[in-house]
């Protein structure tokens, strides 16, 4: 499925960008792979990827990047976003 920048999408990417000024970003919805299970919701929008470059990000650990981005995200949590990959560097 091509990338598709629904609202929360649009949201994550304008988080990150602004937190963290990476040099690469790309964030996809996976939520159809995930249709059935645990916090998938019937409008999608629950289960994403990320994969992030940053030179913010290069100084922590792999940890510390997660913890970092999840941070970031964390109004999304909030409010319906139940999974996220993180490929960060």
């Amino acid at each position: 499925m091509a990338q598709e920048l629904t609202g929360r999408a649009a949201r994550i990417r304008d988080a990150l960008t602004r937190e963290f000024s990476p040099i690469e970003l790309h964030v996809r919805d996976e939520s159809h792979l995930h249709a059935g299970h645990a916090g998938a919701a019937p409008g999608g929008e629950t289960h994403y990827a990320v994969v992030i470059r940053s030179p913010a990000l290069e100084k922590l650990s792999r940890v510390g990047r997660h913890r970092a981005i999840n941070a970031a995200l964390a109004q999304e949590f909030e409010t319906g976003l139940h999974a996220l990959s993180i490929d960060a560097s």
